[in-house]
């Protein structure tokens, strides 16, 4: 009878363990898929607030681009809008006026951003990056526009006829845009690439198509 009694003891006390340890795995295996991941926040030129200001050499704005959630606005020194420059999903950025009127497309690819009319249905620039790492603009015909190459203070602008149009100096962590005399033109402390920077010294295009080419290109990092 004792015996018995040992038996039955044993096999509660073993049944009690096996009951314990599944649940303790079912606790641990809800612990597993109810907790999250940890996750890394990547800050997208899209998401930021800052403001981009462009300076003279006397310290007045210029202009600037105000970064909006979906694209950036491009203000003038008054704080008046000039233009809207809006990405979507495809990479795609247009440009608009003040009155909502399209002024044109930058489509982006691997290296080569073109600048396309309201319809687009024709490529009125090209600006490309070379496999030396310089770049060149290029019109709808394809004949080079500018180029622009790297020097030991940052960047020289160069017209299709070899002359230099502009320099842009990088120090202290300022770039600026100088003519060939070596007055600046504008200058920015604003976080952007210097190949962006480098597109508000492309004059064959308009102040709008130079800013949503900026952006297109700081976007990635002119790659």
């Amino acid at each position: 009878m004792s015996k018995q009694i040992v038996k039955i003891l044993i096999c509660c006390f073993l049944l009690t363990i096996i009951v314990s340890c599944n649940s303790d795995q079912a606790n641990k295996t809800t612990s597993s898929i109810d907790t999250p991941g940890k996750t890394t926040t990547v800050t997208n030129i899209n998401e930021s607030t800052d403001k981009i200001k462009f300076k003279t050499e006397g310290g007045t704005d210029l202009f600037s681009l105000k970064q909006q959630a979906d694209g950036s606005k491009l203000v003038d020194g008054n704080n008046q809008e000039i233009a809207r420059i809006k990405a979507d999903q495809s990479g795609k950025i247009k440009i608009k006026n003040a009155q909502e009127q399209v002024l044109g497309y930058v489509v982006t690819e691997q290296g080569t951003w073109k600048l396309k009319n309201p319809q687009q249905n024709q490529d009125l620039y090209s600006f490309k990056r070379q496999s030396d790492g310089n770049y060149q603009l290029e019109d709808a015909n394809k004949k080079v526009v500018y180029r622009i190459q790297n020097n030991k203070n940052g960047l020289e602008i160069i017209t299709a006829d070899k002359k230099l149009a502009y320099q842009v100096k990088i120090k202290d962590e300022k770039m600026s845009l100088r003519n060939p005399s070596g007055r600046t033109i504008f200058s920015t402390k604003s976080t952007m690439s210097p190949i962006a920077f480098a597109c508000f010294g492309l004059d064959t295009l308009t102040r709008e198509q130079q800013a949503a080419l900026a952006y297109a290109v700081n976007l990635t990092g002119g790659q």
